[in-house]
């Protein structure tokens, strides 16, 4: 396990953690409410952390200035929309590291020994698991943990439900609800469906609602443990254990299925951490399992249902024709396709670099057939 060491009358160290991937930092000086941004940000900048020891209220106000001085955008101008999502990568990864420099230590049960500091022992219960002793991370990482806890807590209403399903911590939530409304209208296959999978459940949210649309049996994967976790909680809430079976790491669970639906992350680059693999699939690779897979995992007359946005085609990462020859190459053929457009707020942003983009993006749910 790594370990941060910093001077505080004795020497000291902890353990460090960072879901997001932050590498070790290996210069620790103790920060308190004296504190100034512009020395902060300069010291984050040349690689040193913060171990904040002051008023919690205080390290928030210093991440804020801190990150004014960062900026939000990437600077200068790119010459396609390909170069300008890998620039704005690039620099949301810089901004993260800068940032991530502010360090706080959770106490042996997960408190948090700061003035004013709320109790967060809950919710990095709820992350992290049981404690194993002291332990460092960044702020940014701690009030994504408490912001988790939230959602957690009050969930995200699903019309198509006309329920809340509820996130942990680390998995993707629906709060993009235009996937959820094609899986929730697109003509089921034949005269009804025995059997579905729903591969990379996430939150469970799909496998719910084919549930609630009369299959018979869902049979669930994930290849995360923690989305597992998530999934089989919200089944239960929903009162639909009988009906959906959450199963994994593997993509496809064993035997056949008159309907197979796929949700796959839409861009086809490298995730950070774990934490981005509900957006990032490198190199396209569960796209590609899904697709070489389907076709022996099928029912006679059964559909495999990709919901798959174009997003990636828009920003150049992948083309339309690519993607069909991927579909071909596996066996499969298109028997029909439903569009919609996105409503979430990134779409409104004029001042994201790729608003353009993201205003025209087009999410389909593909229905394809064996031959």
């Amino acid at each position: 396990m790594s370990t941060i060491h910093w001077i505080e009358v004795r020497t000291r160290s902890a353990r460090w953690h960072s879901e997001s991937g932050l590498p070790l930092p290996r210069r620790v000086v103790v920060a308190d409410d004296r504190m100034r941004a512009a020395d902060a940000h300069r010291l984050a900048c040349e690689g040193t952390a913060l171990l904040w020891r002051g008023d919690f209220h205080n390290a928030r106000q210093l991440l804020r200035a801190m990150d004014r001085r960062v900026g939000r955008a990437a600077p200068g101008a790119a010459d396609s929309p390909a170069e300008t999502f890998h620039l704005q990568r690039r620099f949301r990864a810089h901004r993260a590291r800068v940032l991530g420099k502010l360090l706080v230590l959770l106490e042996e049960d997960h408190s948090l020994a700061l003035r004013r500091a709320p109790d967060v022992r809950r919710a990095c219960d709820e992350a992290y698991g049981v404690s194993e002793g002291p332990v460092a991370v960044a702020l940014t990482e701690l009030l994504g943990v408490l912001g988790a806890r939230q959602w957690r807590e009050r969930g995200v209403y699903v019309p198509a439900l006309e329920a809340r399903i509820h996130p942990h911590y680390g998995v993707f939530a629906p709060t993009r609800g235009e996937y959820v409304d094609l899986v929730a209208r697109a003509p089921l296959p034949g005269t009804g469906v025995r059997c579905a999978f729903d591969l990379g459940t996430g939150t469970g949210v799909l496998a719910a609602v084919l549930a609630r649309r009369g299959v018979g049996r869902v049979v669930a994967t994930d290849v995360s443990a923690r989305a597992r976790a998530c999934a089989r909680e919200n089944v239960r809430r929903l009162g639909l254990a009988g009906s959906v079976r959450v199963t994994g790491p593997a993509l496809y669970p064993e035997g056949r299925a008159g309907l197979v639906v796929c949700n796959p992350p839409w861009i086809p680059a490298r995730p950070a951490s774990d934490l981005d693999l509900g957006v990032y699939d490198a190199g396209g690779g569960m796209l590609d399992g899904f697709l070489s897979g389907l076709a022996g995992r099928l029912e006679r007359g059964g559909e495999g249902w990709l919901v798959l946005s174009d997003l990636a085609e828009r920003l150049g990462l992948r083309s339309r024709e690519e993607l069909l020859t991927a579909v071909e190459g596996a066996g499969l053929r298109v028997v029909g396709r439903v569009d919609t457009r996105p409503g979430h707020a990134r779409v409104r942003d004029t001042d994201d670099p790729l608003h353009a983009v993201r205003a025209a993006e087009v999410t389909s749910l593909w229905r394809l057939a064996v031959g």
